[in-house]
């Protein structure tokens, strides 16, 4: 079975069970005030951010920076990885 990955934070887990188990550093609610989330997409060589299109090699690189066309607001959240 292939790795499974958070869409917050990119977090690398070999199941679902063991993945949303755990807190997340990148939760929308805060740090830690969630857990992971199942980033639903295959694994990819480049992952693109689903609001402004940003582009890295891997989504917790991704999701480490602001975007600028976040729905909150002008870098009031994190890129987050399109499917």
């Amino acid at each position: 079975m292939a790795n499974v990955y958070c869409k917050y934070c990119g977090y690398k887990s070999s199941t679902i069970a063991a993945l949303t188990s755990q807190s997340c550093t990148k939760h929308p609610n805060g740090n830690n005030k969630g857990r992971h989330v199942l980033y639903e997409g295959s694994e990819k060589l480049q992952y693109n951010c689903k609001y402004c299109g940003h582009k890295s090699p891997t989504i917790s690189t991704l999701t480490s920076q602001p975007c600028t066309k976040h729905p909150n607001g002008n870098n009031k959240g994190r890129h987050e990885p399109a499917l």
